[in-house]
C-alpha cells in the first residue's frame, strides 16, 4: 500500500486500547452479555427507581423544520433552556450568548483548546481523563503536569495550577480541570472552588473546567456559581447530557464562557462542524424541564453516593487502598505491593471484566508508546460503577475478590 497521506501517531485513547485488548483476550467486546464493564465511563441509561429518579424521554416529535441545516451555535430554545438551568441552580446571570452547543462534551473541549494562542500554557494534573492527553497533543498545546501523588492525595491545591515560577512575563495559563475529577473523584466546592474562580478570572488566566460529573457530589457543583465577570474572562466551562442527564448516546455537550470566545467558536462551527442534530437537541430539552430536573439532580446524587460508599468499603475490606474523592463514579485505587494494573486486567479479562489502569490516566506519559517510560501509575486503577446495575453488587465484589487471591 502507497505511503498513507494521513499522521500516523494518531493512537486510540486508551480507554479504547484496553476495549481492544479485552477482546483480543476474551472473544467478544466489551458490554456483550456476561461481561463486568469495570472499564468504562458512562453511567446507567435507565431510571434510577430507587431514588425516585424520573422516566427518560422516550421519544420527541421531529417537524419539517427541524430537518434544516441547524444554527452554528445550537438550537435558540436549547440555549435558553441550559441558560435557565444554570440561571436557577447557581445563581448565575448567562444569556443565550454565553452557550454553544456542541456534539457532546468532548468536541467543545476540543475546539477550545485547538484555537488556544501560542503563549498560553495548559496546567493539567497529573492524573486526568486519558482522551485530555490525547487532544493536548493533537492540538500541538503547550502543557504542563501538576503533580498528583498519595502524597497529596491526589489533589493538589490551586495555586500549583497557577504557578509562574520560571515562566516570563507575556506567559498566559490555562488550568483544564475535571471537576469532580475523573478517574479519583476528587471535587473542588465551596471556598475552594471560589478561590480557583477568583484566580482563573485574573488578567494572566483562564481555565477549562470540565463539568461532566457535575452532579455527582453532595450537592451538586459548578464554577459558574462563583464567577463575578464571565463577559470580561477566559473561563470556559464545559458541560454535556452525558453523565448527570443519562444520555451519552444523544451527543449533546455545551460551553459557557464570554460572548466574545462564543462568537469565535460558533464561527469556526459556521466552516468546521456545521451544527448539532436538532432532533438530539430537541430531546436535551426534554431531559431539562425543570420539574424533572429536579428529581434527576436528587436521584443522580442519592444514587452514586450510595454505590460510591458500598463499593468503596468493600474495596477497603479487600486490602485495596482507596484514594477516591467524594464525586464521580469511579474508585480510584491503589493495588497491593508487587502487582500492577497490567497483571490486574490480564487476570480480569479471562473472567469477561476489565478495569482502566493507572497509565492511561497519566498526563505526563509520551502520547506514542515509548518502552522506556515507566508511569508512576502502574499500582493504581480505575474501577467504574457508573454502569453498574445495583443487583451486580455482590457478584462484582466477589470476583475482584477471587481475582486479587489468585
Amino acid at each position: 500500500m502507497r505511503k498513507s497521506f494521513l499522521l500516523d501517531d494518531v493512537p486510540p485513547m486508551g480507554i479504547y486500547e484496553t476495549l481492544y485488548a479485552f477482546k483480543d483476550t476474551y472473544g467478544e467486546f466489551m458490554g456483550a452479555e456476561g461481561t463486568h464493564p469495570w472499564s468504562q465511563g458512562f453511567p446507567l441509561t435507565t431510571r434510577l427507581a430507587k431514588f425516585n429518579g424520573p422516566e427518560l424521554p422516550p421519544a420527541v416529535d421531529v417537524t419539517w423544520e427541524d430537518r434544516f441545516y441547524p444554527k452554528a451555535w445550537g438550537h435558540p430554545l436549547l440555549r435558553e433552556t441550559i441558560v435557565d438551568y444554570y440561571n436557577t441552580w447557581y445563581g448565575s446571570s448567562i444569556t443565550p450568548d454565553n452557550v454553544m452547543i456542541f456534539a457532546g462534551g468532548r468536541p467543545g473541549i476540543y475546539t477550545v483548546l485547538s484555537f488556544l494562542k501560542k503563549d498560553i500554557q495548559v496546567r493539567i494534573g497529573n492524573v486526568e481523563w486519558p482522551a485530555y492527553l490525547d487532544i493536548l497533543t493533537q492540538t500541538n498545546t503547550d502543557w504542563k503536569t501538576v503533580a498528583m501523588m498519595p502524597e497529596n492525595n491526589f489533589h493538589p491545591s490551586n495555586a500549583e495550577y497557577f504557578d509562574r515560577s520560571g515562566l516570563n512575563h507575556k506567559t498566559m495559563l490555562f488550568p483544564v480541570i475535571s471537576n469532580p475529577g475523573n478517574p479519583t473523584g476528587h471535587a473542588r466546592s465551596g471556598d475552594e472552588l471560589k478561590e480557583l474562580m477568583q484566580m482563573a478570572e485574573a488578567s494572566q488566566n483562564g481555565i477549562l473546567l470540565d463539568e461532566a460529573y457535575e452532579m455527582y457530589h453532595s450537592p451538586s457543583v459548578s464554577g459558574l456559581q462563583y464567577v463575578r465577570d464571565l463577559d470580561n474572562s477566559n473561563v470556559f466551562l464545559s458541560g454535556a447530557c452525558t453523565k448527570g442527564l443519562q444520555c451519552p448516546g444523544i451527543r449533546i455537550g455545551w460551553i459557557i464562557a464570554s460572548k466574545k470566545n462564543i462568537e469565535t467558536l460558533s464561527n469556526f462551527s459556521s466552516f468546521g462542524m456545521g451544527g448539532v442534530s436538532h432532533p438530539s437537541q430537541l430531546y436535551a430539552v426534554e431531559l431539562f424541564k425543570p420539574e424533572r430536573i429536579a428529581l434527576q439532580r436528587k436521584a443522580i446524587e442519592e444514587h452514586y453516593n450510595w454505590q460510591r460508599q458500598r463499593y468503596g468499603e468493600a474495596f477497603e475490606k479487600m486490602g485495596l487502598k482507596v484514594f477516591t474523592g467524594n464525586g464521580g463514579f469511579y474508585h480510584w485505587m491503589q493495588l497491593p505491593e508487587g502487582m500492577n494494573c497490567d497483571e490486574l486486567n490480564k487476570r480480569l479479562f479471562k473472567r469477561g471484566a476489565a478495569i482502566l489502569g493507572g497509565r492511561d490516566c497519566d498526563m505526563g506519559r509520551p502520547h506514542s508508546k515509548d518502552p522506556s517510560y515507566v508511569s508512576p501509575y502502574m499500582n493504581m486503577f480505575r474501577f467504574s460503577f457508573g454502569p453498574l446495575l445495583p443487583e451486580t453488587f455482590e457478584s462484582d465484589i466477589q470476583l475482584m475478590t477471587e481475582v486479587l487471591d489468585e
